[in-house]
C-alpha cells in the first residue's frame, strides 16, 4: 500500500515519532546499545489522542533473513507494556500427561507512534484510537536464546481505517521470555508466560 515516510533500506534503522510526545517507549534495559536512530516518520495525533498514549519507540537492528521488502516505509512503531504468549496442555491420545507444544496465542497492550494497540490471537491488532484491525501470517523466523523468535509477517486482512490501515507488514523483535514451560502438564491445563517485544508496520508500495 502506498503510504508516506523513509523507504526501508538494509543498512538503516530508524526512529518513529509523534507530534504530540517524544517519550520513549523501550522497556527493555539495554536496548538503546542496539539501534540507531537516522530517520523519522511523524504521525498527527486527534484531538483524543494524548501524550500518555503516544510514544516514540526506537526500531532494532533487523535480521536479514526477516527484513521487510526493500522499499517498504515504518508507517507505525510500538513496544509491549503487557503481555502474554498463552499455551494450552496438549496430550496425545491414549496419555495422561501431555507437554506445552502447541502454538502460543498472544494477549498484550502495546503502545507506540499510533497510540494503543491491542494484540490478540489470530494474530491480530487492534488500534484502541480508532478501532482500525489487521491480521497477519509468519512468513519467517529468527530464533532468540531464552525467547520467542523474532518474526516477519504478512498482513492478510484489514479492518476499518486508521493507524494500521496502510500496514502490509510486521516485524515482531527484540523478544524476550515468551517460551513454553518444559515439563509435563495435564489435559487443559494453560499458562500465561510474559513477553516483551516491538512491533513494527511497514507499508510495502509494491503490494
Amino acid at each position: 500500500m502506498a503510504g508516506e515516510g523513509p523507504a526501508y533500506h538494509p543498512w538503516g534503522d530508524k526512529v518513529l515519532s509523534t507530534t504530540r510526545s517524544r517519550v520513549r517507549a523501550l522497556s527493555v534495559a539495554g536496548m538503546a546499545a542496539v539501534v540507531a536512530a537516522v530517520g523519522a516518520v511523524t504521525f498527527n495525533a486527534n484531538a483524543a489522542t494524548t501524550a500518555q498514549d503516544t510514544r516514540s519507540v526506537s526500531i532494532p537492528v533487523i535480521a536479514e533473513i526477516i527484513k521487510p521488502p526493500a522499499g517498504s516505509r515504518p508507517v507505525g512503531a510500538y513496544v509491549v507494556v503487557k503481555g502474554t504468549q498463552n499455551y494450552t496442555c496438549v496430550v496425545a491420545a491414549g496419555a495422561a500427561t501431555g507437554a506445552y507444544t502447541g502454538a502460543s496465542v498472544p494477549e498484550a497492550q502495546l503502545i507506540g507512534t499510533g497510540g494503543r494497540v491491542h494484540h490478540f490471537g489470530g494474530p491480530s491488532w487492534q488500534s484502541l484510537r480508532d478501532g482500525s484491525l489487521v491480521t497477519a501470517t509468519k512468513k519467517q523466523s529468527n530464533p532468540r536464546t531464552g525467547a520467542v523468535p523474532e518474526l516477519l509477517l504478512q498482513i492478510t486482512s484489514h479492518t476499518g481505517t486508521g493507524v494500521l490501515s496502510k500496514a502490509d507488514w510486521i516485524n515482531r523483535l527484540y523478544t524476550t521470555g515468551g517460551v513454553a514451560p518444559t515439563g509435563s502438564c495435564t489435559s487443559g491445563q494453560t499458562v500465561q508466560v510474559p513477553y516483551g517485544a516491538v512491533y513494527v508496520f511497514w507499508d510495502d508500495p509494491a503490494i
